[in-house]
């Protein structure tokens, strides 16, 4: 039977100053003043519509993101925290992540957003180079990146992280191995760092940018994960890195196959129902205007996750991580049993991509390299 595993909740703020040209999320660039008190009123009657996926569970984790949440007060950061914690339980010493553009941060923003509840911070900050945050749309200068990092450490936070991407247009190695140099030296304790990657209906789709060659990338890949064990963090996840006990346990939660509600413009959740025996996902509203409008259903899509693609789906996640795969989870939060995985496993271990014990999976380090490889055996027609 299916067990149910923890929960997290998801709050996206739809809001930025200006639409970045890479960018593919559900957001939009703000005409005028955000409707704080409004959007937060719609939050929570969105919550309040999804209490049941709870199911007497709390919260194991929040993330707010978007968006530019930190466009948004600390005073309406707290209201909104405030709310949540009125209409779900939050566990002991729960991680509150809340995203931030350098370019809306000024002193004392992140001591406010601590006073609201917030105790772990995300910067994106992207690239610590002027022509490089300029292709990107950013509306930050590398001194505020820097400010804002500095600000994040000062303030007593439980934990910050910094966005950080490579393989940006025209980019070297040493100008990639020069940012990743910028961030390790503002020591986050957390620190995201992937590749850009060109999504369709975006300006760069349209226009793409020349963007580094293959060889180039790989020298950046490689240069860049020994600059970062060699500073002392771990490569947990894909495009994670952390220093020990620093993991991300919002992220944690998602890679691991636990559920979340999802609450606010297009935002996605991921929901077990054991006494249905099934996984569904939702999607909210998409658009600020629609969600606004006064007593409507936020939820705009609820589907089951086919069975057979709930390996598929179950494998995406959790070999994001390097962690060993306890066997016996895969039955727990799929309802299926192994059995059903023979074939793929015995390919996976035939090619050296898995290794196993009796009750464990482990992604082996051909296997992180080949991961979208190691993924397509678990595809059924």
């Amino acid at each position: 039977m299916l067990q149910l595993p923890p929960l997290s909740l998801y709050i996206h703020i739809p809001w930025c100053v200006q639409k970045c040209p890479y960018c593919d999320f559900n957001s939009h660039a703000m005409k005028e003043a955000i409707p704080e008190q409004a959007y937060i009123a719609a939050l929570l009657e969105d919550l309040r519509q999804d209490l049941h996926f709870a199911q007497g569970r709390p919260l194991h984790s929040i993330f707010i993101g978007g968006g530019t949440p930190s466009l948004m007060s600390p005073a309406a950061i707290k209201e909104l925290l405030d709310g949540v914690k009125a209409l779900i339980p939050f566990k002991d010493q729960m991680e509150i992540t809340l995203e931030a553009n350098p370019g809306t941060v000024e002193a004392g923003r992140f001591a406010g957003f601590k006073a609201a509840g917030v105790n772990r911070i995300s910067i994106g900050i992207q690239s610590f180079q002027p022509e490089k945050l300029a292709r990107l749309g950013r509306i930050h200068d590398p001194a505020q990146a820097r400010f804002a990092a500095q600000e994040a450490a000062s303030v007593g936070l439980n934990s910050f992280n910094i966005d950080l991407m490579h393989g940006l247009p025209d980019q070297s190695l040493n100008d990639a191995l020069s940012d990743l140099e910028h961030a390790i030296a503002l020591s986050p304790p957390h620190l995201s760092w992937y590749q850009l990657t060109i999504e369709p209906n975006t300006p760069f789709a349209s226009r793409p940018p020349v963007l580094p060659e293959d060889d180039t990338l790989a020298d950046i890949y490689e240069q860049g994960h020994e600059l970062l064990l060699a500073n002392g963090y771990q490569h947990y996840e894909v495009s994670a890195y952390a220093k020990p006990g620093f993991e991300a346990q919002h992220n944690l939660n998602y890679w691991r196959f636990g559920d979340y509600l999802g609450i606010g413009c297009g935002a996605h959740g991921k929901i077990t129902l054991p006494l249905e025996g099934k996984l569904v996902r939702t999607v909210k509203v998409k658009h600020p205007k629609g969600y606004l409008e006064p007593n409507r259903p936020y939820l705009d899509q609820y589907n089951a996750i086919a069975t057979q693609d709930l390996s598929l789906e179950y494998f995406m996640n959790r070999l994001r991580l390097f962690e060993a795969i306890p066997k016996s989870e895969f039955s727990e939060l799929t309802g299926m049993s192994t059995d059903q995985l023979q074939a793929p496993l015995a390919e996976a271990l035939r090619l050296e991509l898995l290794s196993e014990t009796d009750n464990h999976w482990q992604l082996t380090p051909l296997g992180r390299r080949f991961l979208n490889r190691l993924l397509d055996l678990f595809i059924t027609d």
